[in-house]
């Protein structure tokens, strides 16, 4: 049959803090919500709605971590697709076709192929870019009960106004990646 499809996207690469965060998902068959897009274009609380359901009704999926360490030790690039091939890993599943979102392919042992747009393109895209941003999300706002003086939870670790206010008051905290021009 049919060539299982898996979906790969991240979320956080612009940050001053916090982790960059990959998702890989295989859909299965056709998601059954047509808010399913981009999710910078997705507002946060329907991303919130989409992503248990991304969850439940994918075939498998799994999330990719890369920390700010490792973010400052191998540049943002790097990292990024060391989230992505964690996010891969993390699967159950073996697809047939990996496509990832961007410009570059990943060596995973699946054919794989990049998708410049792919998350505006792609439903398997769509949802990796969804459930990406929103473990990041919730991952920056349980961080901001740890050390709430920089506002995490409003801005997720961006480069706001606020943001930079709150960082040259009271310098960077152990997620800020120190490799990144901070103020």
């Amino acid at each position: 049959g049919a060539t299982i499809v898996c979906g790969i996207d991240e979320a956080g690469r612009g940050p001053l803090a916090g982790p960059v965060t990959a998702a890989a998902v295989i859909l299965g068959g056709r998601f059954p919500d047509e808010r399913l897009d981009d999710s910078k274009v997705v507002h946060p609380q329907t991303r919130e709605e989409l992503a248990p359901l991304i969850r439940e009704h994918s075939r498998a999926w799994a999330v990719g971590w890369a920390w700010p360490e490792e973010i400052d030790r191998i540049n943002i690039h790097h990292a990024t697709l060391l989230a992505m091939v964690r996010a891969f890993r993390g699967l159950d599943v073996t697809p047939g076709l990996v496509l990832v979102d961007g410009r570059f392919a990943l060596a995973v042992g699946a054919p794989c192929r990049a998708e410049i747009d792919g998350d505006a393109r792609i439903p398997e895209i769509m949802a990796a870019s969804i459930l990406a941003k929103t473990a990041r999300d919730r991952w920056m706002v349980r961080y901001a009960r740890i050390d709430d003086r920089y506002g995490f939870e409003s801005h997720f670790g961006y480069a706001t106004r606020s943001h930079r206010e709150r960082l040259r008051l009271h310098g960077p905290s152990p997620i800020h990646r120190r490799s990144f021009k901070l103020c």
